[in-house]
């Protein structure tokens, strides 16, 4: 059963070197820079003064030689290596290094959506970022298995320095909201909403957020995101729990959990019944909550076991809580990948733990008296791998309606 990747920080083969694949990314994936710092005596700055191809041969020699691949992260890289059929127990990445040398970029990524049996990704789309602005502006036709999603970050978490780079774009926008800023960015969201198309508007949100707040962030989501995405019938995504920069010398690395307030999501989907809210929350003691409030509200659709929670222990055990609760009216996981080979690894783990739960789930209701059919079963697994989300954010409709205008 194909699945829809609904969040991912994958780019198009049209997007050039912000598509990251191949042995020396994988390696160098932030995961693994951290795992790095526990098993060898480098120093932080020794390390970032490496180059790219330095700092991966250290982390295979520190982390698959000198020691036993057994976290998450570096399971990964070998279900990766044998995907290919290459040596997972190799000494050195020579190897590795002239098989994907060797691979031209389409060819890969047809392979590794094959292997990983994802039929559309969803990327992350900063309108902010310079390198992806001049990809978009350009009117280039992108891979149409790769869908937008408008990533607001550099609005809602960072406007003292996004004022300037929106201004940059020709809107006249303040610091402190004033004037016609509302109103501009109104438009400036307007303008990457047609250019981009994307399925949804996205946002990495800290563990201290709640809503409704008096600050800039509040305001910005109250008079701009939430209105726009009414208007534009598009759904606003939010990853809330992180910490960010906890250890600064890791870089992007750093970052860490913290426990979030459950109740800005409750308040936001109450006060604003006509928009759609797509939610995942990083710290595992509010997958509970957030559970108990998708029972109560019709628009919001839970989705993903993020970052931190994507372990195969994790997922099994939110997998279930969600089945219990929510039965099949939620997507059960994303692969959060920067990668594109880590589509590989992130869905053969993610289906074989579904897969349990399922099996768990069906046998229960056997016992309890009702049989279910091959054809049940399928149209469950449909709806959680891409049913769920086409519908959530009109994907099906969306494509119907292209192809009647070509």
């Amino acid at each position: 059963m194909p699945v829809i990747d609904i969040h991912t920080h994958l780019f198009a083969p049209q997007f050039g070197s912000m598509n990251l694949w191949g042995i020396d990314e994988l390696l160098t994936y932030h995961y693994l820079i951290a795992e790095l710092f526990r098993s060898s005596n480098v120093g932080y700055e020794q390390f970032w003064n490496l180059s790219k191809t330095e700092q991966a041969d250290l982390i295979w020699d520190s982390l698959f030689v000198r020691n036993t691949p057994l976290s998450e992260a570096t399971r990964g890289v070998v279900a990766v290596l044998a995907a290919f059929g290459l040596d997972a127990r190799a000494t050195d990445l020579k190897d590795a290094r002239a098989f994907f040398r060797s691979r031209r970029v389409e060819d890969h990524i047809d392979q590794v959506l094959e292997l990983s049996r994802v039929s559309d990704v969803v990327m992350t789309n900063d309108p902010l970022d310079e390198n992806e602005i001049r990809i978009w502006e350009s009117g280039t036709s992108i891979d149409p298995r790769f869908h937008a999603a408008l990533r607001i970050d550099g609005i809602l978490n960072e406007w003292n320095s996004g004022v300037a780079k929106v201004q940059s774009q020709g809107y006249r926008v303040q610091p402190d909201l004033k004037g016609e800023t509302i109103k501009e960015l109104r438009r400036f969201m307007d303008h990457w909403i047609e250019r981009m198309n994307p399925l949804y508007l996205a946002v990495s949100l800290p563990d201290d957020f709640y809503f409704p707040e008096d600050s800039t962030r509040g305001a910005l989501v109250r008079d701009v995101i939430l209105p726009t995405c009414r208007e534009h019938n598009r759904p606003f995504a939010m990853m809330i729990g992180v910490r960010r920069g906890v250890n600064p010398a890791l870089r992007l690395a750093g970052d860490g959990v913290g426990y979030a307030n459950a109740r800005a999501v409750q308040n936001l989907c109450v006060n604003y019944p006509e928009n759609r809210f797509l939610v995942t929350m990083l710290s595992r003691e509010n997958q509970h909550e957030l559970c108990v409030a998708a029972r109560k509200f019709s628009n919001l659709m839970v989705f993903g076991c993020w970052w931190f929670l994507n372990n195969p222990s994790i997922v099994d055990e939110i997998t279930r809580e969600r089945i219990e609760l929510l039965g099949t009216s939620f997507i059960p996981q994303h692969s959060d990948a920067r990668v594109l080979d880590q589509l590989i690894y992130k869905w053969q783990h993610a289906r074989r733990v579904i897969a349990y739960a399922l099996y768990d789930a069906y046998n229960g209701l056997l016992e309890d008296g009702r049989p279910v059919t091959r054809e049940e079963i399928e149209r469950d697994v449909e709806r959680l791998f891409s049913g769920n989300f086409r519908q959530w954010v009109g994907l099906a409709q969306r494509r119907i309606t292209s192809a009647a205008e070509d």
